[in-house]
């Protein structure tokens, strides 16, 4: 369930503070991004640089850090707050338990904890006799009143030299209550219940055994939609051409090659709720295919070629009740006016168009910047694929 989660991990000034890397690198090989906010008193316990090299994000600690320019820095709590599927703070000590207990926010911890839209897990962490202090006990009570979520520290030996309950609890232990959130909240998604049909990747329309036409698609932004709509609560179904990526888990995918095969595929799942067309769809396939390799002496200097299904066309020709769909437009000039006409032609609900004259965009980039288009909307989104994918849907189905 972490897979493509954005965790911030808070790390307060406690002792265990430098297990906190330790738990910051298995959140990485289970598949989230991961942000680190500090306060103040961690940084006595573990550098700044270690967690900015581990999850290759800059560390936030202060509201007002010095060199670096107002404008980038005090609305960083928000950005995140904005950003996050989880907020984990381990470990969390007395002095933050009654901070965010009483809403108060002077550090950027603090206050990421204030503005962060998603669930937040503490794992208290301090000597036995302070956990067991009313002050604590009543904080605890205080913090879970207003739905946070808590993981009770382990007993045994403490820094103190005494034993006693204040350890932080187990990497794994933290991990399955993370998978546990993040799997309860995926049931209150905008997309909860839903069915979502996704296409990604190229196609490949054979000339003989050995040659055929396509195109340089990876699937990137494809799978980018995919796993955004898993994460917003779907039953995601992925249809894919051949692409050399890792595929989400979580995600019935289909492989197909041609785009006859893909269409095959599509009308198999058409009752989806949402169908998001983003395969790069050859529109031509040659007239005749050679069942035998042709030899370079028998070839024609011409190749026969004839249109391919128009497979977002027929989806609009259904006009199935309810049923959302997104189409995808890749264009070398004329991009919104191309993307509107194909909004209109192919009674599709929305539009996301692209530019191969992009320095971050195309096929084979990790970035992409892309218009959405609706019957009344028009908005630009950039970033990450996997930023962009959540983005898009995000404004679609905040906007039903």
């Amino acid at each position: 369930m972490l897979s493509g989660k954005r965790i911030i991990l808070g790390v307060t000034g406690g002792i265990a503070a430098y297990k906190a890397a330790i738990l910051l690198r298995a959140f990485q090989k289970s598949g989230a991004d991961v942000r680190v906010t500090m306060t103040p008193s961690a940084t006595q316990f573990v550098g700044v640089e270690t967690f900015s090299a581990l999850s290759k994000h800059d560390v936030a600690v202060n509201i007002f850090p010095e060199n670096r320019p107002t404008s980038e820095s005090w609305t960083q709590h928000i950005s995140w707050g904005e950003w996050a599927d989880l907020f984990v703070i381990a470990p969390c000590t007395a002095n933050t338990l009654a901070k965010i207990a009483h809403g108060i926010s002077d550090n950027m911890l603090t206050a990421t904890v204030l503005a962060a839209r998603c669930p937040l897990l503490l794992c208290p962490t301090m000597d036995g006799e302070m956990y067991q202090s009313p002050a604590v006990q009543q904080n605890l009570k205080e913090v879970q009143r207003h739905e946070n979520h808590l993981l009770e520290p382990t007993e045994g030996y403490l820094a103190s030299g005494l034993e006693g309950k204040g350890r932080l609890p187990e990497t794994d232990d933290i991990l399955q209550k993370s998978n546990s959130i993040i799997s309860k909240s995926r049931t209150n998604g905008p997309l909860a219940g839903k069915k979502v049909l996704v296409t990604a990747g190229p196609t490949r329309e054979h000339i003989d055994p050995v040659r055929f036409i396509s195109n340089p698609s990876s699937g990137k932004m494809g799978t980018a939609m995919a796993e955004a709509a898993l994460q917003m609560g779907a039953d995601v179904t992925l249809i894919h051409g051949p692409v050399n990526i890792p595929l989400p888990e979580g995600i019935d995918t289909v492989e197909i090659e041609s785009a006859e095969e893909l269409f095959k595929q599509v009308k198999d799942h058409a009752d989806a709720d949402v169908v998001i067309m983003a395969a790069a769809v050859s529109d031509f396939r040659p007239a005749s295919y050679n069942s035998q390799k042709t030899k370079k002496e028998d070839a024609e200097f011409s190749l026969g070629l004839t249109q391919t299904t128009d497979i977002l066309g027929w989806l609009g020709r259904q006009d199935l009740p309810g049923q959302i769909r997104i189409g995808f437009a890749m264009e070398t000039e004329n991009l919104l006016e191309n993307a509107k006409t194909k909004l209109n032609h192919k009674n599709a609900d929305w539009i996301v168009a692209n530019s191969l004259n992009g320095d971050q965009s195309g096929f084979e980039s990790d970035k992409n910047t892309v218009h959405l288009l609706g019957t009344e909307t028009e908005q630009t989104f950039s970033g990450t694929k996997q930023d962009v994918g959540r983005e898009v849907l995000e404004k679609i189905f905040n906007s039903q």
